[in-house]
């Protein structure tokens, strides 16, 4: 016999969940998001705010029960979300959380380019998604443009500034995370203007490890070699006192 609390028991511990869909049949997200890190510099930027899920691929759609209109970001932020829920149910439903995700992000692609300016941003501005920021490496082959985005104004999304420096360099504005987003040769980098620096690749990372290494090196060399002539001076000392001593006992 099956009791209302064992009932209970075995549907909390097997939620529904949102569907496994197919990956990406394309690099797009493996070159531009995880070989440069950005998952982690944006963890590691945002460590302070607890409760913030950042992740690549996970569906995003307005009730875990919808059987179509579901979208899945290339990349996805959202401030104080249930992270436990995300987790457990494979996806983010809008309705389970209280709120639409504060950023999504899609990298184009040649098969997916069209949709994202699009359909999907039909589908987000009706999630009620504050941002919506697309990214094209090859400058606008696949996509209406080689950086864009969109932010959500009192319903309806608006387009945000994006602005050209003199070196090519694309960057516009995220209100959602604080940062800026630059289209650099091809390269998807966020710059914070607090610390007026780009957050770090994995690649930058592990440079400035290896210098850091070859400094303390250096200054450890230094100290030895500082070390070493100390010692010599203070043995130069000894013999010549030794010198002196024994000259005062022969007079």
């Amino acid at each position: 016999m099956t009791t209302k609390a064992t009932a209970f028991t075995q549907e909390a511990s097997t939620p529904e969940r949102f569907p496994e869909f197919p990956p990406r049949d394309d690099m797009q997200n493996t070159n531009h998001l995880h070989l440069r890190s950005v998952l982690t510099s944006l963890t590691i930027h945002f460590t302070h705010r607890p409760n913030t899920l950042i992740h690549s691929e996970m569906p995003v759609s307005p009730t875990l029960g919808m059987q179509h209109g579901v979208r899945i970001p290339d990349l996805m932020v959202v401030f104080d979300c249930d992270m436990e829920d995300a987790y457990r149910i494979d996806g983010y439903a809008i309705d389970r959380q209280g709120k639409p995700p504060d950023f999504v992000l899609e990298v184009a692609s040649k098969t997916t380019g069209v949709v994202d300016y699009t359909a999907k941003r039909g589908d987000y501005e009706r999630f009620g998604i504050g941002e919506y920021w697309r990214f094209d490496a090859t400058g606008g082959d696949y996509h209406d443009a080689a950086l864009a985005a969109d932010r959500l104004v009192e319903g309806a999304y608006q387009p945000v500034e994006i602005d050209m420096a003199e070196d090519g360099v694309l960057r516009g504005y995220s209100d959602a995370l604080g940062l800026y987003l630059c289209w650099e040769q091809g390269a998807l980098r966020f710059y914070d203007p607090e610390s007026q620096g780009y957050l770090l690749t994995h690649e930058e990372v592990v440079e400035r490890a290896n210098e850091e290494a070859e400094r303390a090196n250096e200054a450890r060399a230094r100290a030895d070699e500082e070390a070493a002539a100390r010692l010599q001076a203070e043995a130069e000392v000894r013999r010549l006192r030794e010198q002196l001593d024994m000259l005062g006992e022969t007079d």
